[in-house]
């Protein structure tokens, strides 16, 4: 127990000592970030010049821009599917990758920074490949996720 409690002193202590994250990159005073999970492209960039630059927000965190399998479930696109990577083409629900430099330009001219959600540590999930139970994905590209094949060409 009184080691238990040393360590939690020592650690209260290091982290008022510790310095705090103060460069977020983005313009002076504009340090509020809002998340537009699963929005349009086109529709952030114009949410960015009508709405996001005028009450000082700083940036804006986008869902993941690469290509994602499809799926509909009881006619629903589950959010999820975003977070299942076929490949790293910038071609999502969201948007193509033209549209994609058009928002992070348009918001960028008017002081609002671009953060994605990148996911790279992982593809599809295990037994999904496109053609299959309905599974297709956003560019068209070719996968297959069974244990024995793990296949995603478009990567390579």
């Amino acid at each position: 127990m009184r080691v238990l409690s040393c360590l939690l002193s020592w650690l209260c202590i290091l982290s008022v000592a510790a310095d705090p994250y103060d460069d977020p990159k983005t313009l002076v005073d504009r340090q509020t970030m809002v998340h537009l999970f699963e929005w349009k492209w086109s529709d952030i960039a114009a949410e960015c010049e009508n709405f996001l630059q005028y009450y000082g927000y700083g940036a804006v965190q986008v869902s993941p821009p690469n290509e994602h399998v499809t799926l509909q479930l009881s006619g629903d696109i589950p959010w999820w599917v975003r977070y299942q990577p076929v490949s790293y083409k910038l071609i999502s629900r969201s948007g193509n990758e033209e549209q994609f430099k058009d928002m992070v330009d348009r918001c960028n001219k008017v002081g609002v920074r671009i953060v994605v959600d990148l996911v790279i540590n992982h593809m599809v999930a295990v037994g999904e490949k496109k053609g299959v139970n309905g599974f297709g994905s956003t560019g068209g590209s070719f996968y297959d996720g069974n244990e024995d094949e793990e296949s995603f060409p478009a990567v390579s």
